[in-house]
């Protein structure tokens, strides 16, 4: 009987992950490359339309006020209606706006179109988080949260080559490579919108290519899971933002996302400060090399967690490795000796966000979850408003010593968090053990 049961808890396993993250990972990596792909049209875009390092600064960062604005209506809005119909809007509405920001003509056109993408992704990766409380127990999501945010390095390392060889390669109608690249890498969002409104299915009872037994055996394992969180957790939305924990897990995350977000719009243009003779292509090679290295740490971390079912430890190592190679890489004066620290530092930063979402996830209930996901990511989401700002304002050693300091300071607050474990959960008759 139990070589039975795990024969059903395997294969439902397996077919869960194999329907749901390779396509949710194709269309994060989409958003990724829609809402970094300004930092490489920026080694054209800038002289074009007279951008300065300050006023790009605060296009980078707009866009994540739009989003911060709608990203818990957004969730809040998908529980509601269903996540295929929610993210097949989102996706579709941030193609179109990425496709219309190839026509702008000035400055106050660019903050327009940032500040709007920013608004249509809003929901989008909370969304999918989200998504996953309905699909996966939470001792396999860290696994489903490291594979959907492989987006993150896998994005840099398709987008920077591919935009810059945009930017190099086409001027079709003697419009400029930078607009083509934004035309060119928001079809997808739209096709793969419209794919969603069909391939998503929004929890396991609607799944047909599960077997009954299967779904049964899936909606009993996550109604286990629910009944031991509220038993543990804040159980109304009211409660749950009174505790000081979703507040220290936004800052904690807040701080990734800074240096993140940061990093990503402006290392190619960092790069090329240090290598000024390098052609666009060059750049784009060389920013790839921290994404290469992300992959593995990032797989590694949430398996380890997992394993381990030590999400706290890990999240401190990632987060000081991270913090202690951006404080190095201000004292650097090449471009190589810059990109080594930077792929040292990639580790970390990788490493943490799997881990992150299934240790965030354990301090929500069914009820609270949509809101308490999306407000921690929400206040996050103004670090990428914030870390595009540093390299804006400050000089480049300025800002990653500030952004050094940031990440230490939120594997500091990691510390102080504490859960009641919900996340190994084992059933001896009538009895149902939490193992923390």
């Amino acid at each position: 009987m139990k070589s039975i049961s795990k024969s059903i808890e395997s294969t439902t396993i397996k077919k869960t992950m194999l329907r749901i993250l390779p396509f949710t990972l194709i269309c994060y990596i989409i958003g990724y490359l829609d809402r970094v792909n300004l930092g490489f049209a920026a080694l054209e875009m800038n002289a074009d339309l007279s951008l300065s390092a300050e006023v790009f600064g605060l296009l980078s960062g707009v866009f994540f006020i739009g989003y911060f604005l709608f990203e818990i209506p957004s969730n809040l809005i998908m529980h509601k209606v269903g996540a295929k119909i929610w993210i097949a809007r989102i996706m579709i509405t941030w193609g179109i706006i990425t496709i219309f920001t190839a026509f702008v003509q000035s400055v106050t056109h660019l903050y327009i179109a940032r500040f709007l993408l920013g608004v249509a992704e809003a929901g989008f990766f909370p969304g999918i988080i989200l998504y996953f409380t309905y699909w996966f127990r939470s001792q396999e999501r860290a696994r489903a949260s490291a594979v959907l945010t492989l987006a993150l390095p896998v994005g840099m390392i398709i987008g920077a080559p591919l935009s810059t060889w945009i930017m190099d390669n086409i001027a079709w109608n003697g419009m400029a490579g930078w607009r083509w690249m934004f035309i060119l890498e928001g079809l997808p969002a739209v096709i793969f919108g419209v794919v969603a409104l069909f391939y998503l299915t929004n929890r396991p009872k609607e799944a047909k290519w599960l077997t009954e037994e299967e779904r049964n055996w899936l909606e009993n394992e996550l109604d286990k899971e629910r009944r031991q969180s509220l038993s543990v957790n804040k159980a109304t939305k009211r409660e749950m933002f009174k505790d000081s924990k979703i507040w220290k897990l936004a800052f904690v995350y807040f701080a990734h996302y800074t240096a993140m977000y940061g990093l990503s719009f402006w290392l190619p243009s960092i790069i090329k400060s240090f290598a000024a003779t390098s052609s666009n292509m060059e750049i784009g090679w060389l920013t790839i090399i921290p994404a290469i290295v992300g992959i593995p740490s990032m797989l590694l971390f949430a398996w380890s967690s997992d394993k381990r079912n030590e999400h706290r430890k890990h999240l401190v190592i990632s987060l000081l490795i991270a913090g202690l190679c951006f404080i190095l890489s201000g004292f650097v004066d090449s471009a190589m000796m810059l990109i080594f620290l930077i792929a040292l530092a990639s580790i970390g930063l990788y490493g943490f966000i799997g881990t992150f979402f299934s240790f965030m996830t354990q301090f929500f209930t069914e009820s609270t979850a949509p809101a308490g996901i999306a407000t921690v990511n929400a206040f996050a989401s103004l670090g990428g408003f914030v870390g595009p700002m540093i390299f804006g304002q400050l000089a480049i050693a300025t800002g990653m010593f500030t952004l050094g300091t940031l990440i230490v300071l939120g594997g500091a607050v990691i510390l102080t968090l504490k859960k009641k474990g919900i996340n190994a959960v084992t059933e001896k008759g009538d009895n149902v053990k939490s193992i923390s």
